[in-house]
């Protein structure tokens, strides 16, 4: 990773922050993105403090012309790109049938599209350096979770895309990869969407005995450096994955068992 620079959205916490001091530890450049300034400015101050060399880009991965900035000042900055990671992402609960269809829209503007929007712009760069293009994904992106339409169907139309762009790419010396981490500690959970698309505010899991972001971080980046192509994290997800494909019909009484046991269960 000596001297690579790495584009990641959505990177002033959680996972995203994690992956800048672990890609930035290992002697990467890191262009951090989000849409928050005050958090922003704490995680580059954060990157300073270790003595990462870092770029603070404020920016809205919805939106097309701020993924076309974004890209644009990381290259004017350090003139390339070699790694891009559509690490930014939002989730929501609620069952469809109570659900506001702007729920499912503001969800897929920021992970489908924002992947989409975010490697267009990238990829030519990344096409020069024969870097890598990796989006963080979920479990959801394999078998869709009750509660979460269209969480699971972002990631759905995440996997498609990257594995389409991973065919096209095919003889052009460019890595794509998707990382499942399974559930991680975060704050994807207390920022989900409701219903009405209001935040939920608090996390239905015991965030303490789940996976930390700097583990997640630390297997992406040892992946990355390997140049895999898919990457499902936990024992957990790697078995509902294997379920799914060969026992579809028993995996779907065993999810909504699962969630049927969160807290405040919407199932």
């Amino acid at each position: 990773m000596k001297d690579k620079v790495v584009l990641i959205t959505g990177s002033t916490s959680g996972i995203g922050k994690a992956l800048a001091i672990a890609f930035g530890r290992a002697g990467a450049k890191v262009v951090i993105t989000g849409r928050n300034t005050a958090s922003l400015a704490a995680a580059t101050a954060e990157l300073k403090q270790l003595y990462i060399q870092n770029l603070a880009i404020q920016a809205d991965v919805s939106k097309e012309e701020d993924c076309a900035r974004m890209v644009a000042e990381t290259v004017a900055a350090f003139g390339k790109i070699d790694i891009l990671i559509n690490n930014a992402g939002i989730s929501m609960r609620a069952l469809f049938q109570d659900l506001e269809l702007e729920v499912i829209r503001k969800v897929m503007d920021i992970n489908f599209y924002g992947t989409v929007y975010a490697t267009k712009f990238a990829l030519p760069y990344i096409l020069k350096t024969k870097g890598s293009v990796i989006g963080i994904s979920s479990i959801a992106g394999y078998r869709g979770l009750p509660g979460r339409t269209g969480y699971s169907a972002s990631k759905f139309a995440m996997h498609g895309f990257l594995e389409t762009l991973r065919t096209e790419v095919l003889h052009q010396g460019v890595h794509v990869m998707v990382a499942c981490p399974g559930f991680t500690s975060s704050n994807i959970r207390n920022t989900a969407l409701t219903a009405t698309g209001q935040i939920q505010g608090e996390s239905p899991l015991d965030e303490g005995k789940i996976m930390s972001a700097e583990e997640v971080a630390d297997r992406i980046l040892k992946a990355t450096k390997q140049r895999k192509r898919d990457l499902i994290i936990t024992t957990q997800g790697k078995l509902t994955v294997f379920l799914n494909k060969w026992l579809p019909g028993l995996t779907d009484k065993l999810v909504l068992n699962h969630f049927k046991k969160e807290k405040n269960s919407p199932v």
